[in-house]
């Protein structure tokens, strides 16, 4: 977390001398809003479209969600596809269709990701309508689902998806630069459905919503073998010191999972979307003869140099309430409307 990050989610004072500049901000993010459905419309099409996104900066869980909805879709019997920015990534001809062994540092992480956990067509580009567009046009989909894409109003949407950080949440309810908010807290009220992602608290969120999230760990992967061990008890015979990588936007949920083992932790922070390389790991830093664990979204970027001490943990999204009964009848009532 960043010096700003920080100033937002503990309040500082200080943050009011940039309100002016958030309140620009938001004036134009209203004004583009207008102006993009009063002069170029988004084209409606004969398939359903969902975004999942969030109104804060950082990361809430929208990925792993995203996954989990596309999965109990593709249990429902209908056939997902999927659109994202593909953030992260460099040097791709967009748009460009993604599969689970492409190169994160072209198609990025959470594509690469997203495409290898769900076997959907997954198309990027940060035009989401011509991704859309392409992946109409180049598979057979019974609905669509765009990662993030909240605020890209050139897209048309039938749901929205707005996901919430239960632990930070709003931080102190201003809009960047002066807060971690990309759109005002009102937004929310424009949602279909609202999900708070809930892990590692153990009080309720003080958030109207739809349902909530957790992410619970279910077994560590070794990166080299493919070995899984079960989260629970003791999966290590290597020590007693866990190296704790992440290169996400909210790593410390990632560690508050990692608290449940019974190591002592040792956190070592990335940017968001970092694209590792081996020197990354280099002995000065990392201790080779003790595991090294990070979030399976990393693990993607760091295959090709793995060492036998690299583990993943890999996390199944829990959802309280009745929110995939209702996203999903929601979604045939879309598909029997156009068939």
């Amino acid at each position: 977390m960043n010096f700003l990050e920080r100033a937002w989610y503990k309040k500082a004072g200080w943050l009011i001398l940039l309100w002016p500049i958030a309140f620009i901000f938001q004036g134009l993010t209203k004004l583009r809003r207008i102006f993009q459905q009063e002069n170029s419309p988004p084209t409606k099409h004969n398939v359903p479209v969902v975004v999942i996104g969030n109104i804060s900066v950082g990361g809430t869980g929208k990925t792993p969600l995203l996954i989990a909805i596309a999965q109990q879709l593709q249990a429902a019997g209908l056939r997902p596809g999927i659109i994202s920015r593909g953030f992260g990534g460099e040097g791709a001809d967009y748009p460009m269709q993604v599969n689970g062994n492409d190169n994160p540092a072209i198609a990025g992480d959470e594509p690469v990701l997203i495409a290898r956990k769900t076997n959907c067509p997954v198309v990027i580009d940060p035009d989401r309508r011509s991704a859309l567009d392409y992946l109409l046009d180049s598979n057979k989909v019974d609905v669509v689902l765009s990662d993030d894409g909240l605020q890209h109003y050139k897209l048309f949407r039938n749901i929205e998806v707005i996901v919430v950080d239960g632990q930070r949440q709003f931080g102190n309810g201003m809009c960047f630069p002066a807060g971690p908010l990309r759109e005002p807290i009102k937004r929310l009220q424009e949602a279909d459905f609202i999900v708070v992602n809930v892990t590692g608290l153990t009080s309720a969120p003080m958030v109207s919503s739809s349902a909530s999230m957790t992410m619970e760990p279910k077994s560590l992967v070794n990166m080299v073998t493919g070995e899984k061990r079960p989260f629970d008890g003791a999966p290590f015979n290597m020590g007693n010191k866990v190296q704790a990588v992440s290169g996400i936007g909210n790593p410390k949920r990632f560690y508050n999972l990692l608290d449940k083992l019974p190591y002592r932790i040792i956190p070592l922070e990335f940017p968001d979307h970092h694209q590792f390389v081996e020197s990354d790991f280099q002995s000065g830093i990392f201790d080779e003869h003790q595991p090294i664990v990070m979030t399976e979204k990393d693990a993607i970027k760091c295959e090709k140099f793995a060492k036998s001490n690299f583990w993943y943990l890999q996390t199944q999204v829990k959802l309280q309430g009745s929110f995939f009964e209702e996203f999903t009848n929601k979604i045939k009532t879309f598909t029997n409307k156009n068939n």
